[in-house]
């Protein structure tokens, strides 16, 4: 027994993976050059490299990995770094549809020129509102305007004139009254009276009558004309006004037609302008008594520019990191002033999204929120298929009754969208949205660890460097950065690795700093990072206390000394989520004569897991193949973990609780002082399982409280000793013959360390030799098989002869 101890134990340098001082080439990490370049993920390096590059349509990014793999700090870098080589995108602008006012025509101009142009339009604005009130103001005006009066009354006098001349050789005197002119007979030069008309011949009467009606009609003719010239004569007036408000307002609009006139869309625009104006002059040619009329202010303000993305201080293609990205802040909105419960619009209150500030480089979004929103991952992806972003407020699409809104003119979108999230959410998103597929065809997969070489090493001490001189905190000496490499393979869980949570390690980092500066250290050194790592696990390991207090005063019920048959003690994580434990706990099992095999009680109370389940029917198959072949395996046994009451999965259990069993049928004890994990497979062997360290420090804490006897230890399975990595007192309590660590690779080492019985090998009939393990067990199935049929239904006792093979005697 001691050789098999002797041949399993774990060498005291095996239990964690020291990084020696000297294995590093500097003194500080003062003298290391600042970490340029992202570590420890050439695989999502190369995909994001990829996928930047790629232009062709349907290449955005999904960048997937846990939280503090440096994701957020390695997209920024890349794509700074990237969008610096790349144009910048134009400006975009929304100007005044003169021929459709609720569709704003969206146009581009380069870099800077959207601003120039509002600026510019501005003034245009400020330079109109003075100058055409002022022309109309001024003696070159008033002269034509009276001199085009002065025509009409000329050509109504010279009318009126040749009516009454011909009136007075007809005989009538032209007058005017209250209703307009009229003609009254006379005869030689003097007005007849109604007593001289009467007394005329009734020939003559009828003549005059028959003159005067003549006269009338030319009259009416001439009052026809004369309105005829008034038209005509406003129109001229019209036209003189319209003149002079385009003298004014045509140069002023000429130097941004001579500017901006290369543009598209800008020239239509410009003229616009000028033919707007000479189409609403009304409003705005000033007037005696007030000047300009509010409409007359207000028609103006039509012709701002709204600079919708303004790229005049981008340096390189933009990248925008959208932290917020609900539907207006990604997709933008129409803005709507209220005014006497009536809601306006123009314009100028279309606000853009990140979408839009991004068009032309680079959008960063986080998958969960982008999801969680309603209606932005629908809105992202219509936007992805049509390659052009629409402002429109959520929900316009859905109304039932069409209601009366702005349609601005769409602009073209050229944008690399860049996701980011877990693992999770994108498996969902691929299997369940077939979009995603055609518009997400980059996977950049984050890995949360590193191979353990010397050029990482480096790069650790690089990064710890950096860390210390942008934040300005204590640098660190060989030893203390050694501790931090070691704590950075225990939260990789591998000897080999080095973790890539660099969040996790920033962390170390600051409070190790935190501590040395508070001892007034010129440098941050092993016992720092230690009292940062001891006092990081304190501040989160109150229910691993707690539960460990309970083990102490007997309220859960685990042992650390003496022998049980049917007793063992295994081994689980609990994980709190910032912090993960190992915690020991009592298995029992019961056998006895029946044909219901291994009943796992857990299953049984529903508070078993998938994994679980597995790994105890996966123990029947090893107890059926090693004992059953030459006889029936009659056997009832009843299985569970004591006193835990919170469900159970998993299966590294299940070689646990195998021995369990094997212990229970042989009738022989188990070491309580010997805690047990690893799962097992059918053919007995026994397989690596996760937390190994976790579980390993969980039993010692709780052996150490009770006081180590030297006999205590934990079997691991024989492919997890590159996993371990304990801590320093449990390596110093191994290293003093205190405690031990025995790597296991088959079911009957483990039994033999557990039972100090050899498991026994079975000789050419396949009987186990007298006396070892799987002897006494064979023995007890054989009898209950035996059993089963002498108590059968029929409840008679048969013969009593064994009829094993392998019975004494035979």
């Amino acid at each position: 027994m001691s050789d098999l101890k002797q041949k399993l134990r774990v060498p005291v340098e095996r239990l964690r993976r020291y990084c020696r001082p000297d294995e590093l080439g500097f003194e500080t990490t003062a003298e290391v050059q600042p970490l340029k370049d992202f570590i420890g993920q050439e695989r999502a390096v190369r995909a994001m490299q990829f996928g930047v590059s790629m232009g062709a349509p349907g290449y955005n990014v999904y960048v997937a990995g846990p939280t503090g793999t440096g994701k957020s700090t390695y997209i920024n870098d890349i794509l700074r770094r990237e969008a610096a080589h790349r144009p910048v995108p134009d400006d975009w602008c929304y100007l005044y549809n003169f021929s459709n006012p609720d569709q704003p025509v969206a146009v581009s101009l380069p870099a800077g020129s959207g601003k120039d142009l509002q600026k510019d339009m501005e003034d245009l604005i400020k330079d109109l509102r003075v100058a055409i009130p002022k022309a109309f103001e001024g003696e070159d005006f008033e002269h034509k305007k009276t001199y085009i009066m002065q025509e009409l009354e000329q050509e109504i006098e010279k009318a009126i004139n040749g009516i009454r001349r011909e009136a007075a050789e007809a005989g009538f005197l032209m007058k005017q009254g209250p209703g307009g002119f009229f003609f009254t007979p006379t005869r030689d030069g003097k007005k007849l009276s109604v007593d001289e008309y009467e007394a005329l011949p009734r020939e003559v009467q009828e003549e005059m009558e028959r003159q005067g009606r003549a006269l009338q009609q030319k009259l009416e003719e001439v009052v026809s004309s004369t309105r005829q010239l008034e038209r005509e004569t406003k129109q001229k007036i019209a036209d003189l006004e319209k003149q002079i408000a385009l003298v004014a307002a045509g140069p002023l609009v000429k130097k941004l037609q001579d500017r901006y006139g290369k543009f598209r869309g800008v020239q239509e625009y410009l003229q616009g302008i000028l033919d707007d104006i000479a189409k609403n002059l009304e409003q705005i040619k000033p007037t005696a008594a007030s000047g300009m009329s509010c409409e007359g202010q207000n028609l103006f303000d039509r012709y701002r520019v709204n600079l919708f993305v303004n790229n005049g201080e981008t340096r390189g293609a933009p990248v925008v990191f959208e932290n917020s990205p609900n539907y207006y802040n990604l997709f933008g909105k129409i803005e709507y002033n209220t005014l006497m419960g009536t809601l306006s619009t123009n314009h100028t209150m279309i606000k853009p999204g990140a979408i839009h500030r991004a068009n032309g480089g680079f959008l960063v979004l986080q998958a969960k929120d982008v999801l969680t929103d309603p209606g932005v991952w629908d809105t992202l992806k219509r936007a992805l298929k049509n390659r052009v972003c629409v402002v429109e407020n959520i929900g316009e699409q859905y109304r039932m009754v069409p209601t009366v809104s702005l349609r601005p003119e769409p602009i073209p979108l050229g944008i690399k969208v860049i996701l980011v999230g877990s693992y999770q959410l994108y498996g969902l998103l691929y299997a369940l949205d077939e979009d995603f597929q055609k518009f997400f065809k980059v996977k950049v997969d984050f890995d949360t660890e590193m191979p353990r070489t010397p050029e990482n090493i480096a790069h650790y001490a690089a990064f710890v460097g950096s860390v210390c001189t942008r934040e300005n905190l204590r640098h660190f000496d060989r030893t203390g950065l050694a501790e931090l490499i070691e704590y950075g393979s225990r939260l990789a869980g591998n000897q080999n690795k080095l973790s890539t949570k660099f969040n996790e390690v920033i962390e170390v980092v600051y409070e190790a700093a935190a501590w040395a500066e508070g001892e007034n250290a010129p440098l941050v050194g092993a016992s720092h990072v230690m009292r940062a790592i001891e006092e990081k696990i304190y501040r989160s390991s109150r229910i691993e206390d707690k539960i460990r207090e309970m083990m102490l005063k007997d309220v859960v019920m685990v042992d650390t000394d003496g022998e049980v048959v049917g007793q063992i003690n295994g081994l689980s994580v609990i994980d709190l989520g910032d912090y993960s434990f190992g915690r020991p706990a009592r298995i029992t099992a019961s056998t006895f004569m029946g044909q219901e095999g291994v009943v796992n009680i857990e299953r049984e109370s529903q508070m078993s897991g998938r994994s679980h389940t597995k790994g105890v029917l996966t123990l029947v198959g090893y107890l059926g193949a090693k004992f059953a072949q030459g006889k029936p395996l009659r056997l009832s046994a009843r299985i569970t973990f004591e006193q835990m009451y919170e469900g159970v999965d998993g299966d590294s259990a299940s070689s646990t609780e195998l021995y369990c069993i094997l212990s229970s049928l042989a009738g022989l004890p188990i070491q309580q002082g010997l805690a047990v994990t690893g799962s097992v497979n059918q053919k007995g062997e026994i397989q690596p399982i996760g937390g190994v360290t976790e579980k390993v420090e969980g039993f010692f804490n709780l052996c150490k409280n009770r006081g180590l006897t030297g006999r205590q230890g934990v079997l691991i399975p024989v492919q997890n000793i590159d996993h371990l990595m304990l801590n320093h007192e449990v390596t110093q309590a191994v290293a003093e013959g205190k405690f031990h660590i025995y790597a296991v690779s088959t079911v009957e080492e483990g039994i033999e360390l557990l039972t100090g019985v050899p498991a026994g090998v079975p000789d050419e009939n396949g009987c186990y030799p007298e006396g070892t393990v799987f002897y006494l067990v064979d023995r007890k199935l054989e009898g209950y098989a035996k059993g089963i049929k002498d108590f059968g239904p029929s409840g008679g006792a048969a013969g009593q002869e064994c009829g094993s093979r392998c019975c004494p005697g035979e």
